[in-house]
């Protein structure tokens, strides 16, 4: 495999009226594969299809090369420096960076940033609480996802855990992130927790 790949960017977000720029840069090999392992998944035969056509689409972007062969052996060699999903890995909320409350039509993305914010003379943060109910769900190893630098656990909330977080809400600092656990209807836990 070469060194850097030339690879050309454009937007999926182009229209038929719009018309968004192509920008043409030189890709140091692992940064051009992590765009690919976030839609392929660490699957060396997978990945060895997609660099014979030469394009990609991740996330909001489409990404174009000229397509090249590489052997499942350098491919294989290649991918060893990115992480492998384990499925054994048990959940720890110390590392956990990221939550999201889903179900129904909205989901609530809550960072470790914003909801260990406390509110002025409160003792606890939400973050807190999260974690305290998460480990009560007891969230089950998904995927490690290659887009958030993470592993992806998933647990099911009991309707006397989504009441306790509703209840929990107002150690938010932001009232409208208060708003929204309050309102919106979830039943599920997304957490992605660095390695």
């Amino acid at each position: 495999m070469p060194e850097t790949i030339r690879v050309k960017i454009s937007s999926e977000a182009a229209g038929y009226l719009s018309m968004t720029p192509v920008v043409a840069q030189q890709m140091p090999v692992p940064a051009f594969l992590e765009q690919i392992l976030r839609v392929a998944g660490k699957d060396a035969a997978r990945i060895h299809d997609i660099l014979r056509q030469g394009t990609v689409v991740s996330g909001a972007s489409r990404f174009r090369w000229a397509p090249f062969e590489a052997s499942l052996e350098e491919l294989a060699e290649a991918l060893r420096a990115f992480p492998d999903p384990l499925p054994g890995r048990p959940f720890d909320a110390a590392k956990c960076v990221r939550a999201t409350l889903a179900g129904g039509r909205a989901a609530i993305e809550l960072t470790r940033e914003n909801a260990s914010e406390k509110r002025w003379l409160r003792k606890r943060s939400f973050w807190q609480a999260l974690m305290e109910t998460a480990a009560q769900a007891a969230p089950v190893y998904q995927q490690y996802s290659y887009a958030e630098h993470a592993d992806l656990y998933r647990a099911e909330l009991p309707l006397d855990a989504a009441r306790t977080l509703r209840e929990q809400a107002g150690l938010l600092r932001y009232t409208s992130l208060e708003m929204q656990v309050r309102e919106y209807s979830y039943d599920k836990l997304e957490l992605w927790v660095e390695r």
